[in-house]
C-alpha cells in the first residue's frame, strides 16, 4: 500500500512537470513553426500571370521582368498568359489565390475602367488586390489621316464643330482607354464624333492610313512607325507630360483642356491579405529590374515611361483613378458587348 501512494505520488509529480514544460517551451516550438513573414519568401516558384496574349509590349516587359525576379530571388517566376474579356479572368484568379505572394499579376489600365464598363465583377478591384507597383505608363497619341485638314488640336475642333457628327475616330476596344480618350475630348470640347470600334489596333490603323476614319488616340508603339514614315499625322499625346518619345509634341493640357490625361498603364499586383514583408520585397526587385537598362530601352523604345511607385502611392492612386473613370463612363453612357 505504501509502495502504491509513493508510486501515485511520483506520477502526479510527473504529470505537473509535462504540464510545465508544455507551457514552458510550447510557445517557442509554435513559433519557430510559424511560417516567415517574408524572411524565406520565395521558398518556391512563383506563378506571374499577364493578362494579355503573348507577343504584345506587356508580355514583354512582364517576361523580362520575370527573368529578373528569379534572377535576384533564387526561384524562378513562372508566366501564364491569360488573356480576353478585358483582364477579368485572370484578375479574378488572382483575386482568389492563396494570400502568401505566390500569385503575382500584372494587367493594364482596363484594371481600373472594368468597374464603370460591366454591371458586376467577380472580384472588387480595391478590396480583393493588393497592388505591388505601377511599372510603366504609356500615353495615347493623337494621330489623323493625312487627308484631314487639321495640324493641330485646336483646329481639329474647329473642323468637328463645322461638320458634326462626319468625323470618325476609330479605337482597338469598345470601352479601351483609346475610346475615352475621344469621348472625353468630345465632352470637354462640346463637339460631335463618332466612335468606331475594331477588333485590335491594326484594323483600326489600317483604316486610318486609308482615310476611311479620320482620327485615333493611339498608343505610341502602335503607330510611330507610321508617324515616322508619313502615313500618320500626329497632334499631340494625352499624358500630363511631353512625351519623351515624341518631345515636339504638346499634351492636351497645353492643347487647352485642362486635366486631359489618360494612358495606357501597366500594373502589378497579389492577392490581399499577402503579407506586407512580402509585398514591399517585391517591390524592391520589381523597381529594381524596372532600372535595368535592357527593360529601360525597351520602354523608351515603346514610348512607355518607367513608374515604380509604392504599394502605398499606387493604392491612393488607384483610389481616386477608378471612381473617376467610373462616374465618366456613367456619364458619356458607354456600354460594353
Amino acid at each position: 500500500m505504501q509502495l502504491s501512494r509513493k508510486f501515485f505520488r511520483y506520477g502526479i509529480f510527473l504529470s505537473v512537470l509535462n504540464i510545465f514544460v508544455f507551457v514552458l517551451y510550447t510557445p517557442a516550438v509554435f513559433a519557430q513553426a510559424k511560417p516567415a513573414q517574408g524572411s524565406d519568401y520565395p521558398n518556391r516558384p512563383v506563378k506571374f500571370i499577364i493578362a494579355q496574349a503573348p507577343g504584345g509590349n506587356a508580355d514583354f516587359i512582364a517576361r523580362l521582368v520575370a527573368a529578373k525576379l528569379g534572377e535576384a530571388m533564387g526561384q524562378s517566376f513562372v508566366t501564364d498568359n491569360r488573356p480576353g474579356a478585358g483582364g477579368i479572368p485572370a484578375t479574378d484568379a488572382t483575386a482568389k489565390a492563396s494570400p502568401d505572394g505566390y500569385t503575382v499579376l500584372l494587367t493594364g489600365s482596363s484594371f481600373g475602367l472594368n468597374p464603370g464598363l460591366y454591371t458586376s465583377l467577380p472580384y472588387d478591384p480595391l478590396k480583393d488586390l493588393a497592388p505591388i507597383t505601377m511599372p510603366s505608363n504609356a500615353p495615347n497619341m493623337v494621330v489623323l489621316t493625312q487627308s484631314l485638314p487639321a495640324r493641330n488640336i485646336k483646329e481639329l475642333v474647329d473642323l468637328a464643330r463645322a461638320r458634326p457628327g462626319e468625323l470618325n475616330f476609330g479605337s482597338s476596344a469598345n470601352g479601351g482607354a483609346g475610346h475615352l480618350a475621344g469621348e472625353l475630348l468630345k465632352m470637354m470640347a462640346s463637339i460631335n464624333m463618332t466612335h468606331v470600334p475594331y477588333k485590335g489596333a491594326a484594323p483600326a490603323l489600317i483604316d486610318l492610313m486609308a482615310g476611311r476614319i479620320q482620327l485615333s488616340f493611339a498608343t505610341i508603339p502602335s503607330v510611330m512607325g507610321h508617324v515616322r514614315s508619313g502615313k500618320l499625322r500626329a497632334i499631340a499625346v494625352t499624358s500630363a507630360r511631353r512625351s519623351g518619345a515624341a518631345p515636339e509634341l504638346p499634351t492636351m493640357i497645353e492643347a487647352g483642356y485642362p486635366g486631359f490625361e489618360i494612358g495606357a498603364w501597366q500594373g502589378i499586383f497579389t492577392t490581399t491579405g499577402t503579407p506586407k514583408p512580402v509585398i514591399d520585397r517585391l517591390n524592391r526587385e520589381i523597381i529594381k529590374a524596372m532600372r535595368a537598362p535592357d527593360v529601360l530601352k525597351r520602354l523608351a523604345d515603346e514610348g512607355a515611361e518607367p513608374v515604380g511607385n509604392s504599394p502605398e502611392e499606387f493604392a491612393q492612386w488607384l483610389r481616386v483613378e477608378i471612381p473617376k473613370w467610373t462616374q465618366f463612363i456613367k456619364t458619356v453612357g458607354i456600354k460594353v458587348d
